[in-house]
């Protein structure tokens, strides 16, 4: 027999930042029948330095109603088009390859891989199978100013200053959604640690009740982490970083060409993102703080401002920002009725700017399969952690699949992370596998997979990994299929305005 308080009506979400008024957003879009409440603790400062977002967030800004010219400028945002990386290969000469978001030539034709090999060193395998990387060579938008908002020539996603972005999600949540904000310091978390939460105590408003919680607490993981006492599963041994120090830059001249892609460049002990919005850069260097220190890693994020021509010199590292992190992330997401969404679910080095679509994916999918009443929650808990775990894991995967094929070994950092026995099995078995073949999408047998095969293929060529392959299985509908993509490509280049023409035509 249902008691009558059985029904999940109140969500409570504990912590604000982008993880929590996306999380927020989605639900209240999706679910208008819930009753939200965001509690933001004053005390707590937003992280605030994940700037890129994948394809996907295209569709969550029209799910919850937030229209593209709004977007752009209310977060200084740019287009993005993919991920440049530098000196991944080796320390020995440059090298350059992009994983752009557009699917390659003829996907998924398992004959792409080694009909490419005929063009290496000729074409690099991206601007061999699409244009997008042609595109980003020479600044493009991928769009034109009468392309409908939210729409492409090519796929695109977004770089954005992330303390504008949750002050956008925040007003609109609140305002336009029916989000209930409440900036309290939580001090006590109510219920025993082997069941349920019943309400959260803050500082000033007393008990908050609710039904399921959400934790957005960030690291700190006041719900999942502090009162639960639930675990990260470290990832230390495969991937070592685990500090950051970032800040922003200010560009020499206010026609700066705006980078198509978030660009990243391999150091001696991690490597430096360069993120560029239409006012400013957002720089930072991620590294390992077991072979480097702080001051080392800000010498080195100094020397590459230096030396970038489109920045002013001499940074300020006043400005710069560290901060700390444990690579890992929780197997248990959901428990009882807490849900962890965002860093308190885990976090891991930002190379491919996985965390916001983790937090799009977890907030969908638990809009999706909200449970009708507080029985069903550990079954749907169950699946939840099942599917995130393994998502968490394939994450990992891709990660690390970006240091095992690199050359680099001239220090003890570089000999830790491209070290083939702390990767995964699956990823050992893949790489086996991909000595005669290519990434296949039977691969991935995951709903909605994180990476995809293509994903997989551009960083694997990308770092001019060759098949064992015959050399006659060159079909000629590839060769036909490539002459009509350097006919387009030719198109596009001529008739697609540059990110910064486009975002001043867009803010007029």
């Amino acid at each position: 027999m249902k008691t009558p308080n059985s029904a999940v009506k109140r969500v409570v979400i504990v912590g604000g930042g982008a993880a929590g008024w996306l999380t927020a957003a989605i639900l209240a879009s999706t679910r208008p029948e819930l009753v939200i409440t965001l509690i933001e603790s004053p005390d707590v400062r937003i992280l605030g330095v994940g700037e890129g977002t994948w394809p996907t967030m295209r569709n969550t800004l029209q799910q919850i109603g937030i229209s593209e010219q709004q977007f752009l400028t209310a977060c200084d945002a740019s287009f993005k088009q993919g991920t440049s990386f530098h000196n991944w290969l080796d320390d020995k000469e440059p090298h350059q390859y992009y994983h752009p978001f557009s699917l390659p030539l003829d996907y998924p034709n398992p004959a792409l891989g080694s009909w490419w090999q005929h063009f290496q060193g000729q074409q690099s395998f991206a601007h061999c199978s699409t244009s997008q990387a042609t595109l980003c060579d020479h600044f493009r938008a991928p769009k034109q100013p009468q392309t409908p908002p939210f729409a492409g020539v090519v796929n695109y996603g977004y770089h954005l200053d992330a303390n504008k972005f949750a002050m956008l999600l925040q007003t609109h949540a609140t305002q336009q959604l029916g989000v209930t904000h409440i900036s309290d310091h939580i001090q006590t978390v109510n219920g025993s640690y082997d069941g349920p939460i019943t309400s959260v105590t803050g500082r000033s408003q007393g008990d908050i009740h609710g039904d399921l919680f959400i934790d957005c607490s960030g690291f700190a993981a006041r719900l999942i982490g502090q009162h639960y006492g639930i675990e990260l599963l470290c990832c230390e041994q495969t991937l070592a970083n685990n500090s950051a120090v970032a800040m922003p830059v200010n560009y020499q001249r206010e026609n700066t060409d705006i980078a198509s892609v978030t660009r990243s460049f391999a150091q001696n002990h991690g490597w430096i993102w360069d993120i560029a919005l239409p006012t400013r850069k957002g720089i930072g260097y991620v590294y390992s703080d077991a072979h480097c220190s702080r001051e080392e890693a800000l010498t080195t994020l100094a020397d590459y401002i230096r030396h970038d021509d489109t920045t002013q010199n001499e940074p300020d590292l006043s400005q710069a920002r560290t901060f700390s992190f444990k690579p890992g992330y929780r197997e248990t997401l959901w428990h009882h009725n807490c849900v962890a969404i965002g860093t308190s679910a885990g976090f891991l080095e930002p190379l491919e700017a996985s965390a916001l679509v983790m937090i799009e994916m977890s907030a969908n999918h638990l809009a999706e399969q909200m449970p009708a009443e507080a029985e069903q929650l550990t079954p749907a808990g169950r699946q939840f952690n099942q599917l995130f775990s393994q998502r968490w894991q394939r994450a990992v995967d891709f990660l690390k699949l970006h240091y095992v094929l690199s050359k680099r070994r001239q220090n003890a950092y570089w000999q830790q992370m491209t070290a083939m026995e702390t990767a995964s099995q699956q990823l050992r078995d893949w790489l086996t596998l991909w000595q005669s073949r290519m990434p296949l999408g039977a691969d991935f047998p995951l709903r909605e997979e994180l990476f995809p095969a293509a994903s997989f293929q551009y960083v694997l060529y990308g770092m001019r990994q060759s098949m064992q392959t015959s050399t006659n299985n060159n079909p000629q509908h590839l060769h036909r299929a490539y002459e009509q993509l350097r006919h387009l490509t030719h198109q596009q280049l001529n008739g697609l305005p540059t990110n910064r023409e486009l975002l001043s035509t867009l803010s007029n």
